[in-house]
């Protein structure tokens, strides 16, 4: 057999091979996509593995990880559950097979770091997830802004949320708050109006269903808390003016210390108790608060905005 035949020989047998393994991941593929189980996904666990054996399709399994992230987080979540051991390898997968895959790393951060039952838990695997992709996207800002809220909520890191804010500033067409934020870090880190226009950013950046839906019960819930904040401070007043504790709003309003009847965000009125505490009339529908809860109120799991279509 010739030297040039031999070659050829050789080459087509490689072809065919190369044809069998598509063939077969095809075959995979479509497994994956008609009901798989969450542990057939994770089979092949590591990322840069898979990502070789994918054989060009790497960006529709990408897609595929990703859909099974978002199914695997939404089932844990409706079911309260504790844990989440599965959610960072799915969206380490993910990313590692399509790093330009940005809403992965928006949403994947923000399923990974609140604590159970909003999330997995894990702040520092979101903030992993977040640095890849900053590493992989260094021109996309809101990453960048993932970054900082979560040291900024999750960490209570005000110094590592300043330092991602001002990288992100340095982004060409990095949205103009960014900088406001990373001074503001500096200056009043833990205040209501820091926390505000952290959830105004979120708010006003995105056209996502979503992710504006829950900045705006994040920004209602900040809301109650200043609102029942101010008025348990004008009912110790009231109290150390007469002796006793005002039986209704218009109590506050004859001593002076108020006007009208306060309201929610949501235009329901305040409630107040015998003994003094400002409840708010369903704390079902701020599942965000820190205040104005009955006493041993047990919110149900807050609800996670899933991607929308």
């Amino acid at each position: 057999m010739s030297g040039s035949r031999k070659v050829t020989v050789v080459f087509g047998l490689l072809l065919a091979g190369c044809m069998a393994s598509s063939a077969l991941l095809l075959q995979r593929v479509d497994q994956l996509r008609t009901g798989a189980t969450l542990q057939e996904v994770l089979y092949i666990s590591s990322p840069k593995l898979l990502k070789r054996l994918s054989l060009g399709y790497s960006g529709l399994l990408a897609d595929i990880y990703w859909t099974r992230a978002v199914q695997y987080f939404g089932d844990k979540h409706h079911a309260g559950a504790a844990n989440y051991d599965l959610l960072a390898p799915l969206l380490e997968i993910t990313t590692t097979l399509d790093p330009q895959l940005v809403v992965a790393y928006q949403y994947g951060a923000n399923f990974l770091a609140p604590k159970p039952p909003n999330g997995a838990g894990m702040p520092q695997r979101a903030i992993d997830l977040v640095e890849f992709g900053i590493r992989n996207n260094p021109d996309d800002w809101r990453l960048y802004y993932e970054d900082g809220f979560i040291h900024y909520t999750e960490l209570k890191d005000y110094a590592g949320a300043a330092e991602a804010f001002a990288r992100g500033a340095q982004v060409p067409n990095a949205h103009p708050f960014l900088k406001l934020l990373a001074g503001r870090m500096a200056e009043q880190a833990g205040s209501l109006d820091t926390a505000r226009m952290l959830w105004t950013t979120a708010y006003q950046t995105t056209t996502d269903r979503a992710i504006r839906a829950n900045a705006l019960a994040h920004l209602r819930a900040l809301q109650v808390d200043e609102d029942v904040t101010t008025l348990q401070e004008l009912v110790g007043k009231y109290r150390e003016k007469t002796g006793q504790f005002p039986q209704r709003f218009s109590d506050l309003e004859t001593a002076g210390l108020m006007r009208g009847t306060p309201l929610d965000p949501l235009g329901h009125p305040y409630k107040l108790m015998p003994d003094g505490r400002v409840e708010v009339q369903s704390p079902d529908d701020f599942p965000f608060i820190a205040k104005g809860t009955p006493p041993g109120y047990k919110p149900p799991a807050s609800p996670k905005f899933l991607p929308s279509d």
